[in-house]
């Protein structure tokens, strides 16, 4: 009798469990799942939704699907199956930042990301069972603004001390051997180790490149015994139903709230202390300028995902409420993104500019829109519509035609070349709503 195939869910679904149920069990025979065409194909349909620039081969997916997306598959599979696969260089790719130094992203060759996506495939279904749940990012059913709900309920839970961690450039300090000696706990495959070296010693021998698949959950892996050694901390400082120290991390990204109650002077220099320990032995370190301890109750802010929270008193003076609004940073960089498609426009007609702009400010104003943004959301708005009506005005004035870029209004803007206008708040859900 032949058995069915099973499919990749069923599969994730059944590799979950038993990692859940068996907290010690080290899978063996993953090989042979990765180098599937159902896994491969899976991470193909991901790395051509998530976009992305071309590698260094300057293939794109344009490319691949008119030589044959079956062969390219196939041919991927083979490599793999009989151990010819060797990644290409990562493209790099250099984001400038306010402080004047860059962020760089490695940028793989599609064929690469799907090599990634398909390992991440089989090994997240592994690890999600033993990820912690204060860690929130690039994990299946989280999100961003579920970690800024739950840093809000902590701060309004008298959790008025914050500790504002920011960690000096995390991806590139991971060690390999720690990383690799994480993921053989769980792991007895040596061609699923091989191909993870593979991977991430694709940019050297320390740390992991940002811009491909498998660097999110490399970084999950990695600073999963910080995330349960402060779980610990928040279950044995807990009185009843409310905490006295709660831990926050998307990413690289992490927040510590304290109680701010008398008795609990000097916990935020000892959970800073012990946040310290816990990294010395993964290499990474404390960003000194940036981490800083803040008091809610003096009005102090601190920032997470690129929010400012602060406690400020309620309108009608009954009782507090924290205030995200969107940071300096967060705006300028909109602003940035909207200035470069106009600049690189040319000659494109203004629906069209219209449409690529509209598309960038889409994801942007959606994200923060759970905040009170009203103020932020003015702000890029009216910079939009300046820039928009200058370029008209320039246009016309190529054409001998004298118009004021006031003479644009609201209706030629919104109704004829159709500029993005949803720019309704929403609030932030309560956590309990992702439960």
């Amino acid at each position: 009798m032949t058995k069915a195939p099973i499919s990749l869910q069923d599969l994730r679904r059944r590799i979950y469990r038993k990692a859940k149920s068996e907290k010690a069990h080290r899978f063996w025979g993953l090989y042979a799942h990765i180098t599937k065409i159902e896994t491969l194909l899976a991470a193909y349909q991901q790395a051509k939704r998530n976009g992305g620039a071309p590698g260094i081969d300057g293939r794109t997916f344009a490319d691949i699907e008119t030589e044959g997306l079956t062969p390219f598959l196939e041919s991927l599979r083979d490599d793999l199956q009989t151990g010819r696969y060797q990644p290409q260089p990562n493209r790099r790719v250099d984001i400038p930042k306010d402080n004047g130094k860059v962020r760089a992203l490695q940028i793989p060759c599609i064929r690469d990301r799907v090599v990634q996506g398909a390992l991440k495939h089989i090994l997240e279904a592994i690890f999600e069972a033993d990820f912690c749940p204060n860690s929130y990012g690039f994990r299946p059913k989280r999100s961003p603004h579920r970690a800024l709900a739950e840093v809000r309920r902590s701060v309004m839970r008298r959790m008025s001390t914050v500790i504002d961690v920011d960690l000096s450039s995390y991806f590139d300090n991971i060690r390999h051997s720690v990383l690799l000696e994480q993921i053989a706990k769980r792991v007895q495959d040596p061609q699923v180790m091989h191909l993870v070296k593979q991977v991430i010693k694709v940019s050297g021998s320390v740390g992991i490149p940002q811009g491909g698949p498998f660097s999110p959950l490399a970084a999950n892996i990695y600073l999963n015994g910080v995330d349960w050694t402060f779980e610990a901390i928040r279950r044995k400082t807990a009185e009843g139903s409310f905490e006295a120290v709660n831990y926050h991390r998307f990413a690289d990204d992490i927040v510590i709230t304290v109680s701010g109650h008398s008795s609990k002077r000097g916990w935020a220099e000892r959970a800073l202390q012990r946040l310290k320990e816990q990294l010395v032995p993964l290499g990474v370190e404390l960003n000194r300028e940036k981490t800083k301890v803040v008091n809610v109750l003096k009005g102090e802010a601190f920032g997470f995902l690129g929010f400012d929270l602060r406690r400020e008193p309620k309108r009608n003076g009954n009782g507090y409420f924290i205030k995200m609004t969107p940071r300096k940073k967060a705006r300028k960089a909109i602003k940035a993104k909207i200035r470069d498609i106009i600049s690189h426009g040319g000659a494109t007609p203004g629906k069209v500019l219209v449409a690529r702009i509209n598309a960038a400010l889409a994801g942007w104003v959606n994200y923060f829109r759970v905040g009170n943004s009203s103020r932020a959301f003015s702000e890029v708005r009216d910079y939009l519509e300046m820039k928009i009506r200058t370029l008209l005005t320039r246009r016309k004035r190529r054409r001998k035609r004298s118009v004021g870029w006031r003479r644009w209004s609201n209706v030629y803007l919104y109704e004829v070349l159709g500029l993005f206008w949803d720019w309704i708040i929403r609030p932030l859900p309560s956590p309990d709503a992702w439960a």
